[in-house]
């Protein structure tokens, strides 16, 4: 019930949709107690003898009745068109508060999630919504006015019939409250399922190349079978309970029936019950009890309903742990000052990451971040644009802790280029112009000089409207790479955070984009990771990180002539280099 009335209040703002429904499903109601009424009384005309009187009676009874049936068509449309213009509404904007809260999400949430579930719950779990609000709530209204309606005409015609009736009645709620319980959880398996088949696909159509490569296509489609029947297993399960739960249902309510003939001749022979309350009475029959086997189906729905719902309020109820504090400020005016004060962070599942690092890199400088794989330097950057909290210490830009200041103003400020780049499947100056979706095709252009890919996309079929392909198959590794940058110098923010921009590159294409970090050096201030000591040599400062923590700082010069960590890794490099040359 919890459950409902949390639901509930996410449809309130249809409401005026489902008034009308609602009152038109009254309506409809109404006259599905008055037809059988009607037709109860030209049965009585027509036992006791047809005269001309009679028959003028019979033909205004028919008209009324076809009336009744003609309203009946539009209220029914009213009643089911609007009860699902509202529910697919609700639909839709279930779909985009669960998907823009995952959207929101801080980085750790998804450490354990899959990107096909989390599809699942946005796409296929709301969709069950529709069942709830566009099926049960009109369906479970029009239902219970039905049978308290019908339990009522059938008091008026014969009390004794009218509790007969309802002996079945407890037998089916007892068997109502057992079905519940016994196939939620299986629908709830069944979503889940789904769920996992979803991220199974999703993670075998982004790696097919791999999958072909190695030849483990036949492995891959068994392993989809697996989760496939997986799903169906538990689909079936509890289909099966309802298979043995409806049939129950009608089997009750049809003892119901063979005792009201049964005690219905009785009454006729001893009590002279009349031939006219006889039909009237098997007529609402069926208006009595076809309501209670709707409920039972119904009952199904809800529990299918139920468990995607519950899948899809986990994700709206879900923390987030990263949130604008009270009183948060908007950054103005950003220079590009970043300071580590004693900082400190762990992952919820694993040791410490970073251990009481400390640094400060001045506006417009570039520091570099370097180190075995694994240390924390990715992380590092991370927490500079507020994806992760650390556990202890202070970050600072321009002077302003970070958890002072307001998310979206910081991430404004700050322009990520990642290793493994992301590129949309649209134009390359879409791409480029993602971040500043104002920006003009010049302004667009001149990013693309400053980036080192101007030349090569004039060189494309179609130039900046040339299509990149999904996450940017149709382009090379560097010309990616380039694309990324070309779009953190568009957007013009003071902090740039290179993320291994070399690490998959040629030589040739490692001195371009060392041109592009060249041209904006000085102007911005750049937080680079690199591998490739070449790329970095010109640092400000570089920071050697080892196990979390700081072991060396200086220029690349100064950290040579120190003969540790640095000085080993530059001479290995030069020894490759040198080999290769």
């Amino acid at each position: 019930m919890k459950m409902l009335w949390r639901l509930s209040k996410e449809a309130i703002r249809y409401k005026s949709l489902y008034i009308i429904a609602i009152l038109s499903t009254l309506v409809l109601t109404g006259i599905n107690l008055a037809a059988p009424k009607v037709l109860s009384r030209m049965s009585g005309i027509v036992s006791d003898g047809v005269d001309s009187q009679g028959m003028n009676i019979i033909l205004k009874l028919t008209v009324i009745l076809v009336a009744l049936y003609l309203f009946r068509v539009l209220f029914r449309f009213l009643s089911n068109y609007l009860a699902h213009k509202a529910a697919w509404h609700l639909v839709g904007d279930m779909r985009t508060r669960t998907y823009d809260k995952v959207e929101r999400m801080h980085l750790g949430y998804f450490h354990d999630k899959q990107t096909g579930d989390l599809m699942s719950r946005i796409v296929n779990d709301t969709r069950d919504f529709e069942l709830l609000y566009a099926h049960m709530i009109p369906e479970t209204i029009t239902n219970v006015v039905t049978f308290i309606g019908v339990f009522v005409v059938l008091l008026t015609i014969n009390w004794k019939l009218a509790l007969i009736t309802c002996a079945p009645i407890p037998l089916i709620f007892i068997s109502g409250i057992i079905f519940s319980k016994k196939v939620r959880p299986f629908f709830r398996i069944s979503q889940k399922k789904m769920g996992e088949l979803n991220g199974k696909l999703q993670d075998n159509l982004s790696g097919i190349h791999e999958i072909q490569s190695f030849g483990r296509e036949e492995y891959e489609t068994d392993q989809v079978n697996v989760k496939n029947f997986e799903h169906i297993k538990a689909m079936l399960t509890a289909l099966k309970i309802s298979a043995i739960f409806h049939p129950s249902v009608e089997f009750i309510s049809s003892l119901g029936t063979v005792l009201i003939v049964s005690f219905g001749g009785y009454l006729a022979w001893k009590e002279g019950l009349r031939v006219e309350d006889i039909v009237a009475f098997l007529l609402y029959l069926g208006l009595f009890y076809g309501p209670i086997t709707g409920l039972a189906n119904l009952l199904e729905n809800m529990q299918q309903s139920m468990a995607g719902a519950e899948r899809v309020l986990a994700v709206l109820d879900a923390p987030c742990e990263i949130e604008d504090k009270e009183g948060a400020e908007p950054l103005k005016d950003v220079k590009g000052e970043i300071e580590f004060k004693n900082v400190s962070f762990s992952y919820e599942t694993g040791g410490e990451v970073l251990s009481d690092i400390s640094f400060k890199c001045e506006a417009g400088k570039m520091l570099a971040l370097v180190g075995p794989t694994g240390v924390g330097k990715t992380t590092l950057t991370q927490l500079i644009s507020r994806f992760y909290e650390p556990t202890q210490g202070h970050i600072l830009i321009d002077g302003h802790d970070l958890s002072d200041v307001t998310m979206e103003s910081l991430r404004q400020n700050i322009s990520p280029v990642l290793q493994d780049t992301f590129l949309f499947n649209g134009t390359i100056a879409e791409n480029i112009g993602y971040a500043v979706p104002e920006a003009s095709l010049d302004e667009i252009k001149e990013a693309a000089k400053a980036a080192n890919i101007h030349n090569d996309i004039l060189e494309m079929p179609d130039g900046y409207d040339t299509l990149v392909g999904e996450r940017g198959l149709r382009l090379s590794g560097g010309q990616k790479q380039r694309v990324a940058i070309a779009r953190a110098i568009l957007r013009k923010s003071p902090v740039i955070i290179l993320d291994e921009a070399t690490a998959s590159v040629d030589v040739e294409t490692e001195q371009q984009i060392q041109q592009a970090i060249a041209g904006i050096a000085g102007s911005r201030t750049i937080i680079a990771i690199a591998h490739r000591l070449s790329t970095i040599r010109n640092a400000d400062k570089i920071l050697v990180i080892e196990d979390g923590k700081v072991v060396e700082s200086g220029t690349h010069d100064e950290l040579v002539a120190l003969g540790g960590s640095y000085a080993r890794m530059s001479a290995i490099q030069t020894a490759n280099a040198a080999g290769i040359a």
